[in-house]
C-alpha cells in the first residue's frame, strides 16, 4: 500500500569511511556527472584509481570494533535525542547503514547528524584523535515510501550485507 503522504515514512541513510571506495574502483564507482538513481556505476579503471588514491589527503579510515562502538552509540543517542526513530543499524569496518523514521527532518539533516555524531563520539571515547573527518563527502539517502520498503530496508541492514541494494522506487 503507497503512502499517501507527501512524506515517506522513513529514510535508509548510508556513509561511508574516507578513502575506502575511491574513483575507478574495481566494484565500480559514481562521479558528478553520473550519479543518477538507477544509473550503471562507472566502469573500473585502474589507472583513475591510481590518481584518486594519489589524490588523498590522509590514509583511508577503517572503523576497528571500538570505533564501530562509538559510531553505534552515537546513531543510538542521535536518534534518541531527535525522536527519530531507529529501525535498524548496521556498521561495518568501512560504511554504516542506518533506517530511521523522518522526523520531519530531511534525509540530509539525517545524514549530517549522523556523521557529525559518530564523529565527536569517537573523539570523546579516544578512539579519533585526528581533525579531519573519517567520513567520505556525502552519502547515500533513500526515501522508503511504504512498509514493504520499510521492511525491505531494515532486511538489507540487518541481514543483507551483499550484493545489490534493493531498489525502492
Amino acid at each position: 500500500m503507497w503512502n499517501d503522504t507527501d512524506e515517506p515514512i522513513a529514510y535508509l541513510i548510508t556513509f561511508r569511511c574516507y578513502g575506502t571506495w575511491m574513483p575507478g574502483d574495481e566494484r565500480g564507482s559514481i562521479d558528478r556527472h553520473n550519479n543518477v538513481y538507477g544509473a550503471a556505476r562507472n566502469m573500473p579503471n585502474e589507472h583513475w584509481k591510481e590518481i584518486s588514491t594519489a589524490r588523498r589527503k590522509h590514509a583511508p579510515v577503517v572503523l576497528d570494533p571500538r570505533r564501530r562502538a562509538s559510531v553505534e552509540l552515537a546513531i543510538r543517542e542521535t536518534c534518541e535525542i531527535r525522536k527519530w526513530k531507529l529501525f535498524a543499524q548496521n556498521v561495518r569496518t568501512n560504511h554504516a547503514h542506518v533506517v530511521s523514521s523522518t522526523g520531519g527532518r530531511k534525509p540530509s539533516v539525517h545524514l549530517n547528524a549522523f556523521k557529525a555524531n559518530a564523529s565527536r563520539q569517537m573523539r570523546v571515547d579516544g578512539v579519533w584523535s585526528f581533525e579531519h573527518s573519517p567520513w567520505a563527502d556525502k552519502g547515500s539517502e533513500r526515501w522508503l515510501w511504504t512498509e514493504k520498503h520499510l521492511s525491505d530496508a531494515i532486511e538489507y541492514v540487518v541481514f543483507g550485507q551483499g550484493g545489490e541494494l534493493p531498489r525502492f522506487d
